[in-house]
């Protein structure tokens, strides 16, 4: 049985507790509250550029796009210019389909046997959930930047108010927490009880999906239940994007320090890790090169030269052999 994602769990619980622990009872607030987010923020940054620039200077002298279509060719064959693509705009169209709407995962099929034939079913599950989680994500982020921001852009604004329209009581529900976290909990179980996944997952596969997990309960939490000082949290954030930080008189609690702590470890982690598709995306050359190699030929720049023996020379060593043998020669 794999049970890596105890390890996981575990990991995500105890640094949860770590940081509700050490602000309630150790006073650390100023250590979770101004120390933490600035050395998280600078690991990202730095983090973030050295592997986009270890990925950016990577040699790649052949085109390997993958393919999923009909190449471009003769003018009677009709080519597939998103799935194959041939010109730039095609690599656009594609990109643009992949980095918003999943398109190669939204084709995703599951293989069966049944007997003795071989059967593939589409599978959209995957392809709705992650989609989901991922804008989700999104809203999230771009909704917690009313915190950061004074004033607060009106673009902000009405992504709050929309994401709240469905009115449930006080406070007001929002519907890309809750999204976020349902389906961040499923990406989970799939991990958890099908078989194949579960068989390749490790505890790098389940972490940061328990850190989103935890990040979304301790803001739901924080929301609905244990109630914070917005106002209190509102000078901290701002304190930090000024360059001014302090810890704010009022106490804003400890779970918002968990809280917080989370999303600093998340930060973080996503440079070292499989979150770093975000950036590596744009860098991928199965997914960003032109398939045109049966219009241009591309020829490896870092080859050694190599000493050739031509069909010339080799027809000038072997001529009167040749001839004995009855072969042609193009020189008599």
């Amino acid at each position: 049985m794999n049970v890596h994602y105890l390890y996981s769990l575990l990991a995500v619980i105890i640094l949860g507790l770590i940081a509700y622990a050490g602000s309630e009872g150790a006073g650390l607030t100023w250590l979770f509250g101004l120390v933490i987010p600035y050395v998280a923020l600078l690991i990202f940054i730095v983090g973030f550029a050295n592997r986009v620039w270890g990925w950016a200077k990577s040699p790649v002298p052949f085109r390997i796009p993958t393919t999923a279509g009909q190449q471009k060719s003769l003018d009677w064959i009709k080519s597939s210019s998103i799935d194959n693509p041939s010109s730039t705009p095609g690599v656009i169209m594609r990109m643009a389909l992949e980095i918003f709407l999943f398109r190669s995962l939204f084709r995703n099929s599951r293989v069966e046997i049944s007997g003795d034939r071989l059967s593939y079913k589409w599978v959209i599950w995957l392809w709705l959930f992650a989609i989901l989680f991922h804008y989700s994500f999104l809203v999230v982020v771009i909704r917690h930047m009313r915190f950061f921001l004074e004033p607060i852009p009106f673009v902000i604004l009405m992504i709050d108010k929309v994401d709240s329209i469905f009115q449930v009581g006080s406070p007001v529900v929002y519907q890309s927490g809750v999204v976020l976290f349902a389906a961040a909990t499923v990406l989970l179980l799939r991990r958890v009880f099908v078989p194949k996944v579960n068989y390749i997952s490790r505890a790098a596969d389940y972490f940061p999906l328990f850190l989103i997990i935890g990040i979304a309960f301790t803001g739901i939490v924080m929301r609905y239940f244990a109630k914070v000082d917005v106002v209190g949290a509102k000078e901290l954030a701002m304190g930090l994007v000024t360059f001014s930080p302090g810890i704010p008189d009022a106490s804003i609690g400890g779970i918002f320090y968990a809280h917080l702590f989370l999303v600093c470890v998340l930060l973080a982690y996503i440079p070292f890790s499989k979150l770093m598709h975000m950036g590596g995306i744009f860098l991928s050359p199965t997914r960003n090169l032109a398939n045109n190699s049966r219009a241009k030929r591309h020829v490896n720049p870092w080859n050694n030269p190599v000493k050739v023996h031509t069909y010339e020379e080799y027809e000038d060593d072997f001529r009167d052999k040749m001839i004995e043998a009855g072969l042609p020669v193009e020189k008599e």
